[in-house]
């Protein structure tokens, strides 16, 4: 089966290749380990499966170890992640060699890895993520923190309402049913240490007579009536005993046995105590008894009405009194949550204030950052704008009070306007990027690949572009899949992408994905390539001169 095994490097790596050598593939390859949806297409033709494995270092990566450790699948300082697709479209996930849902391989992923690919920078166009964009950027996780507390805290009151309206919502009906039902348990000992004892009496007292018999019985073979015939028990182990006593110093087994019988003398004279103990409790007692039985019918007919077993109905009867309660001390209760989720909810408010001048402030900051980063990529004089809104009328929101429209202009002397609407695909795919670098340094540990981003893009611009790419994949690691020579020449490791044919079998022949990482020679031709189509003095030239130029900017 056909391998193709890659090790990317800190930085940036550039991918390049002719059109169609399977470039973007490498990424969807990614994109299937991080959760993206499978298809029996991407199993080759005639293999029975298709399968994929990537391991990523979490040494600076806290967020993927505490997910890992969360969800018991944690290692070490790396994790693994395997992706298998069979012929049939089964597919089937693992993380650190555990099956998963490929839900929570994209839990993991999302914090593993970013892929902007050509229409992934469309999610920019979303309001929730305009609002996450920014977050991100930024250094008020504290205030972030103290709104989602506020939030919880103000939506477990109102929950409370709720189940309060719930609960105390009975006619009055309902209710005097309910508090005849607790009279009448309350007319019973329903504790299981009670009932207990009652079932035990009522068969102590069922036995009767037949007890009574057994117990004299027992007592007369122990030590029977010394006016009557014959010997008991006890008597003839005191004559054993004394009679093989005086010779227990001549054998062991005599001076043993005398022991034994001193023991057995010593139990039998207690177990006699016991049986007439015993007897003295028995008590044949009709009336008593049919009140013991009539208590237990009592009690069968309750366990029977709340269909529960009689040892529940302590329980039973706890809840109700719970209902009851609940019911007639509503308005009380609902007074007092209420004044609650009223404080709860000015504390929500003063929290989500906090975080707006926080957010306020780095909206500022990274508008004018992206604004400066679009004209070096191709957009001068276009505007980037964050206008930010404070909503206190609006239902709490775990993400504060907030809410953010990006505004844009591409071009000079435009008037901004929403974001989906001014931009075109390209545009897009480079203020993405240009938010990227602004807000560089908060994600670092997360592995970024841009699929095409300098599509549509040439001259000064695609310089720009590899700048930037470059700039963001310090201390971390960038891949961009790209067809432009002044990007890759930014790179600090270039990756060729090709088709390669290979001998199958006598006759045939595959077509097979291969890479390789370029060495300087490598580069200058791949540049040349890039540059012009084919291999020249002149194109060379022009490779070394970019490459030179661009080692000495970086």
């Amino acid at each position: 089966m056909p391998t193709l095994d890659l090790d990317f490097q800190n930085g940036f790596t550039a991918i390049t290749g002719e059109t169609g050598a399977g470039k973007s593939i490498l990424v969807d390859a990614l994109g299937l380990l991080l959760g993206g949806r499978s298809d029996t297409e991407w199993v080759r033709a005639g293999a029975t499966r298709a399968e994929l494995t990537a391991e990523f270092s979490l040494t600076d990566n806290p967020a993927a170890s505490q997910w890992l450790q969360e969800a018991d699948l944690s290692v070490d300082d790396s994790c693994l992640l395997r992706r298998t697709i069979n012929a049939s479209g089964r597919s089937r996930a693992f993380i650190n060699g555990t099956p998963v849902t490929v839900t929570q391989m994209q839990g993991l992923g999302h914090l593993l890895v970013e892929i902007h690919g050509q229409n992934e920078h469309l999610r920019l166009t979303k309001s929730s993520q305009q609002l996450q964009m920014l977050d991100k950027s930024s250094s008020y996780m504290d205030e972030l923190n103290a709104v989602s507390v506020a939030y919880s805290a103000w939506l477990e009151i109102l929950q409370k309402l709720k189940v309060l309206d719930a609960d105390s919502s009975m006619s009055s009906a309902e209710l005097e049913f309910l508090s005849f039902q607790l009279a009448e348990m309350d007319q019973q000992e329903l504790s299981a240490e009670a009932i207990s004892a009652l079932q035990q009496e009522h068969d102590r007292l069922a036995a009767g007579d037949t007890l009574l018999e057994a117990l004299t019985a027992g007592i007369e073979r122990m030590e029977p009536d010394p006016t009557g015939p014959g010997k008991g028990v006890n008597s003839g182990l005191n004559a054993t005993l004394a009679q093989l006593r005086e010779f227990s110093s001549l054998d062991s087994d005599i001076n043993d046995a005398c022991q034994m019988l001193q023991e057995a003398v010593v139990n039998c004279d207690e177990a006699t105590a016991a049986l007439r103990a015993a007897r003295d409790r028995v008590e044949l007692d009709p009336q008593k008894f049919a009140g013991v039985v009539a208590r237990l019918d009592n009690l069968n007919n309750l366990a029977r009405k709340h269909r529960v077993r009689m040892e529940e109905l302590q329980a039973v009867r706890n809840k109700l009194a719970m209902r009851i309660e609940a019911a007639s001390t509503s308005g009380q209760r609902r007074s007092q949550l209420e004044t609650e989720l009223s404080q709860q909810l000015e504390d929500y408010h003063s929290a989500a204030r906090t975080l707006h001048k926080k957010r306020s402030s780095q909206a500022r900051k990274l508008a004018k950052q992206v604004s400066l980063l679009m004209a070096k990529l191709g957009m001068g004089g276009g505007v980037f704008e964050l206008p930010l809104t404070l909503d206190q009328d609006a239902l709490p929101r775990i993400i504060g009070d907030d809410h953010l429209q990006i505004n844009i202009s591409a071009n000079p002397g435009t008037a901004p306007g929403p974001l989906q609407k001014i931009a075109s695909g390209g545009e897009l795919s480079r203020i993405s990027l240009a938010i990227k670098v602004a807000a560089a340094g908060r994600n670092e540990n997360i592995s970024q690949i841009f699929d095409e981003v300098d599509a549509g893009i040439g001259g000064d611009t695609a310089n720009a572009v590899g700048r930037l790419l470059k700039q963001l994949s310090t201390g971390g690691q960038v891949l961009c899949v790209t067809h432009l020579a002044q990007v890759a020449v930014c790179a600090s490791q270039q990756l060729q992408v090709q088709k390669v044919r290979v001998q199958k079998a006598a006759n045939q022949t595959a077509t097979i994905v291969d890479t390789q990482l370029l060495d300087s020679d490598g580069r200058v031709d791949e540049i040349a390539r890039m540059l012009s189509g084919r291999l020249s003095d002149q194109s060379r030239a022009h490779a070394v001169e970019l490459l030179s130029s661009a080692k000495s900017a970086g």
